[in-house]
């Protein structure tokens, strides 16, 4: 389990640094004859994909930094949908495949065999169970082996299709009676993409016999085919049955947090808190949402339960050490950072750390010490947009003009959702007279963060320019 939070920004004369970060992301043939399409333009509010159209009021990426699909980074790490939907390969390829790592999976863990693995091996050479002779019908006639050969292969050996074929011929031979098999074959269909089957069986099942672990599966998969409020309805109408159902309220939760209507989220996770006040999630997402509020204190003693409750990782000190900065409680500070340091698992957590210890070096003003921190950031991680960024600026602020540009194009391309990079090449450019790239520049900006107000003051400057010439 893993709280992870961020920042918010802190402006320094003309350019801006970027937020502090603790990562804890069809064309009309295709369309035709596919139940599973999801429309292309969806109304305000209703979709999750176009997080910006809620009527929640989201903070803004100025006050907290979001994520490739444009929501605002949680409290806590949930891999299922922290790296969003990339949009390009390139964007894919550097989107974290785990909670863990910004490396492919295939290359972080595909090699190595699990314990698990290992031990149920009965030889060097061979599986435990070889599937492609197994008879499936003898053993779907024989109720519970079958159930426990169905988790065997779908869990462990990962084969959906032959764990299919067997849940298909158990219901056949239950008579389509057992709501525990169409509740299986629901999810081999949700593995396999196919949602609108998967719905069926799931709602099937739900008739004979109601159950929250499927109505959490017919959420994901309304969830996966971007349609939020219908989750929602589900989750209300399944509190109606199961009264003060943790589970399910935190599932609201989460909804309204990808919706930007933290508001509403923040109002949920204190509702989860009333039934079950040591659930780490809730008390993550509360503690961040209070810091953007500008309540480092409250968000401190939220940090200080988790820890009392026996939460103890890199992300957790992490987060209590830019808390006492920012509630300026300084000697708290670097204590937490030097124990978060020591209790950091991999590269990734090291470098969201000095990241960290940069911007607290820059909030008093100790601006070498911010650009060892940066350094040392990159060298822990060579794909920080966000460090890259902010070392422009100090390069910047030290004369260093092509250098602080190679940083900020590094920054761009690395992270293109984020403005920052977008506006500080736009200000270089507009310092150095290249007005056309700086107009290029400034119109990324604000594509990627519409309200920022300097963007649109600079583009009106430039505006002005070109009118004039």
């Amino acid at each position: 389990i893993q709280a992870a939070w961020n920042l918010k920004t802190r402006a320094l004369t003309e350019m801006v640094y970027v937020d502090e970060i603790d990562m804890d992301q069809e064309g009309i043939a295709e369309i035709i004859l596919d139940e599973n399409a999801i429309a292309q333009v969806a109304r305000p509010g209703t979709s999750l994909k176009l997080p910006g159209t809620s009527q929640g009021g989201g903070p803004s990426p100025a006050v907290r930094p979001v994520t490739q699909s444009g929501r605002p980074i949680t409290g806590f790490v949930r891999p299922s949908t922290q790296s969003g939907r990339p949009s390009t390969m390139e964007q894919a390829i550097q989107t974290p495949r785990t909670a863990l790592t910004a490396r492919p999976i295939t290359s972080a863990s595909g090699g190595f065999v699990r314990p698990g693995t290992a031990s149920m091996l009965t030889n060097p050479d061979g599986p435990f169970i070889n599937l492609s002779r197994l008879n499936l019908t003898k053993y779907a006639q024989k109720p519970k082996l079958a159930k426990a050969l169905f988790e065997y292969i779908f869990h462990h050996e990962n084969d959906i299709k032959n764990a299919l074929d067997l849940a298909a011929l158990a219901t056949e031979y239950a008579q389509f009676k057992d709501w525990w098999w169409k509740v299986q074959i629901g999810k081999c269909y949700y593995r396999l993409g196919l949602y609108r089957e998967a719905e069926k069986q799931f709602k099937s099942a739900l008739k004979q016999q109601d159950m929250v672990d499927t109505i959490l599966y017919l959420a994901k998969v309304y969830l996966r085919l971007d349609q939020p409020v219908t989750a929602l309805n589900l989750f209300k109408q399944g509190l109606e049955r199961f009264p003060g159902e943790v589970t399910l309220i935190c599932g609201i939760a989460r909804i309204y947090e990808e919706m930007n209507n933290i508001s509403s989220a923040a109002e949920y996770y204190k509702e989860v808190l009333k039934q079950d006040n040591t659930h780490v999630e809730a008390i993550a997402c509360i503690g961040s949402n209070h810091f953007y509020s500008d309540q480092p204190e409250i968000a401190l003693r939220f940090y200080r339960r988790l820890l009392q409750m026996g939460v103890y990782n890199c992300q957790l000190f992490n987060n209590l050490g830019l808390c006492c900065f920012y509630a300026q409680q300084y000697d708290m500070t670097l204590s937490s950072f030097e124990r978060a340091l020591f209790l950091a698992e991999n590269e990734e957590e090291t470098a969201d750390v000095w990241y960290n210890l940069g911007h607290v070096a820059v909030g008093i003003g100790d601006l070498n010490l911010a650009y060892q921190c940066f350094k040392l950031t990159l060298v822990n991680n060579n794909d920080y947009a966000e460090a890259y960024n902010n070392l422009a600026v100090l390069e910047m602020r030290k004369g260093h003009t092509e250098q602080a540009r190679a940083l900020l194009q590094t920054a761009s391309s690395l992270a293109p959702h984020m403005y920052e990079p977008h506006f500080n090449v736009a200000i270089l450019s507009e310092k150095v007279g290249d007005l056309q790239r700086s107009y290029t520049a400034a119109q990324k900006s604000e594509e990627a963060f519409p309200g920022h107000v300097d963007t649109q003051q600079l583009l009106k400057q430039l505006k002005e320019h070109f009118a004039m010439l």
